[in-house]
């Protein structure tokens, strides 16, 4: 996955936050299955983007941004996320913690001279 900032609408909003740490089986499809979630998020009513990360530990953060939590639930209920989920929890996790956070403010700051969004505080 590339490295890129998310947009976000001007708060409020909600994030979730998974924070995973993998097993040490290899990648098992594990790749394809990751950029099937965030091409099928995109698709889900109330989808307002994703940022992700994973160190070479294996060690990853990934927050998705959601206008409510209606649409959480909504993506939660996904049966092609629940199957993978479950693929997630059986072959390519070794622990997991999941955080529902509402952001009630958010700035940013870019020392490119490229134009960007309106920064929301």
């Amino acid at each position: 996955m590339s490295a890129s900032f998310a947009t976000p609408p001007k708060p409020p909003y909600y994030a979730v936050i998974f924070s995973s740490l993998r097993t040490d089986q290899g990648d098992d499809a594990y790749g394809e299955a990751a950029a099937r979630m965030v091409e099928l998020a995109a698709q889900q009513p109330g989808y307002l983007g994703v940022e992700s990360t994973r160190g070479a530990d294996g060690f990853g953060i990934t927050v998705s941004y959601w206008i409510d939590e209606a649409s959480i639930l909504g993506w939660k209920r996904n049966l092609e996320h629940t199957a993978i989920r479950e693929r997630g929890r059986k072959e390519w996790y070794q622990q997991f913690e999941l955080r529902v956070a509402k952001v009630e403010r958010a700035y940013g700051w870019s020392r490119s001279d490229a134009p960007r969004s309106p920064v929301h505080e």
